[in-house]
């Protein structure tokens, strides 16, 4: 079984929870365990909130100002990717491209990265060369409740 589909969303927040119950309903209709699903739902959020917060240029009300979530759920294994036209990641001095800053315990923004590497079993973060922005690309195997229809082969 293998199900791929692709959104072009516009960066505000309402673009966030459609991409979310999207992945959801893909996921509950092909029968992914929820504990799964729920994992991937949240790394996905995260990924898109910083896609909404940090992918565009600042010119707001923009219709270029867009980012793109694919995800593909192919035999064993879920793959998303966010990708954004916003000025990437730039690693501060002694840390590589894409490496997690520190960030505190009671931080309320700064997280969200870290959380998508503790949800997921692969994780990459950089840029496409020769475009602007940044992707955050991550996977994780997928188990199947009993009654899945459409189970792995």
């Amino acid at each position: 079984m293998s199900i791929w589909w692709s959104l072009h969303l516009r960066c505000e927040a309402a673009s966030v929870p459609l991409a979310r119950r999207l992945l959801l309903g893909t996921m509950e209709t092909a029968g992914v365990d929820p504990d799964i699903s729920f994992d991937l739902s949240v790394a996905l959020s995260e990924a898109c909130a910083n896609a909404v917060e940090h992918g565009g240029d600042g010119s707001s009300g923009d219709p270029a100002q867009a980012y793109r979530v694919t995800a593909y759920l192919d035999g064993e294994r879920c793959r998303i990717e966010v990708a954004d036209t916003g000025p990437g990641f730039e690693p501060a001095p002694g840390r590589t491209r894409g490496a997690p800053r520190p960030v505190p315990a009671d931080a309320e923004h700064g997280r969200g990265l870290c959380l998508i590497r503790e949800l997921a079993d692969h994780v990459h973060i950089g840029s496409t060369p020769g475009r602007p922005g940044a992707v955050v690309s991550f996977d994780k195997i997928l188990k199947w409740r009993e009654d899945a229809p459409l189970v792995a082969v």
